[in-house]
């Protein structure tokens, strides 16, 4: 998921309450603040849908990629909750 699309979704879905709509963009945004800084610039693209789809299993060590995976589809599922 790219943090634009969810934003733009969030937007859409809300625009009838832009003070909900904002809060909704800046926790996608802040999501994936947290995520960036936590991990190297080459293990995070714009997409976070996309880091998942295009990860070679077996690319790192187990220990991290079990931590790497986790990271991204929790940040994925609070973006998407809004939490």
């Amino acid at each position: 998921m790219r943090i634009r699309d969810a934003v733009r979704r969030i937007s859409t879905r809300v625009a009838a309450d832009p003070a909900h709509s904002t809060d909704e963009s800046e926790l996608a945004g802040r999501v994936y603040s947290e995520l960036a800084a936590d991990l190297p610039d080459e293990d995070l693209g714009e997409d976070l849908d996309d880091c998942l789809d295009m990860y070679r299993m077996g690319s790192k060590p187990r220990c991290e990629e079990v931590e790497y995976l986790g990271m991204v589809r929790e940040a994925i599922e609070r973006i998407e909750e809004g939490r």
